[in-house]
């Protein structure tokens, strides 16, 4: 389970960066200027959304434990390598960033519903599948989901300019194709 936690962490750590969910949170922070109550929403959100998550990728694979699934979600994580060297664009004007709520209300609810459908809580939805441990794997992820935003949010822009997207887009695409491929690699029983 240690396995579990650790992938979920990585994945999500390394694919977050440079993301739409990222970005919202350099605005925020910007905006509200408020880090404890927005790492606090970012955290519970986070939580939320990637438990639930978690739990579809459980049940999806206990509901379709066929050996076509389980090539599904090989593939699923190779896409998910590809997906990840797109960086995210993240439209300055968006309405999630105009709440009237306090900061960590306004924050709670961005980051839920803009998460929703991103490449994290695909991947989550995926390690669910994979790793069939609901509370595990969404641990893991949401750590990864603090360990890139917490600096984001305390350091917002002078962040970006330093450290490159790019490369760790690369690294993430990386981390994602090596598990497909292992996943692969188990499904056509190549392991031993």
């Amino acid at each position: 389970m240690l396995s579990a936690f650790l992938t979920s962490t990585a994945i999500v750590a390394l694919a977050e960066i440079g993301d739409k969910t990222m970005l919202l949170a350099i605005i925020l922070a910007a905006r509200l200027r408020a880090p404890v109550p927005i790492l606090v929403g970012i955290l519970a959100a986070t939580l939320a959304n990637h438990a639930l998550a978690a739990l579809v990728g459980k049940e999806a694979a206990a509901l379709l434990d066929a050996s076509w699934f389980r090539l599904a979600v090989a593939l699923g994580f190779i896409a998910m390598a590809a997906w990840t060297l797109v960086p995210d664009k993240f439209d300055d004007d968006d309405a999630a960033v105009k709440s009237h709520g306090g900061a960590f209300l306004t924050t709670l609810v961005a980051f839920f519903f803009v998460e929703m459908g991103d490449k994290t809580q695909v991947a989550t939805i995926a390690l669910g599948a994979r790793y069939q441990a609901v509370g595990i794997v969404a641990a893991g992820t949401t750590l990864g989901m603090m360990l890139a935003n917490t600096p984001a949010v305390l350091f917002g822009e002078a962040l970006t300019r330093r450290v490159s997207l790019k490369a760790t887009r690369t690294a993430a695409a990386l981390l994602f194709l090596m598990l497909g491929l292992w996943q692969l690699a188990e499904w056509a029983n190549w392991l031993p």
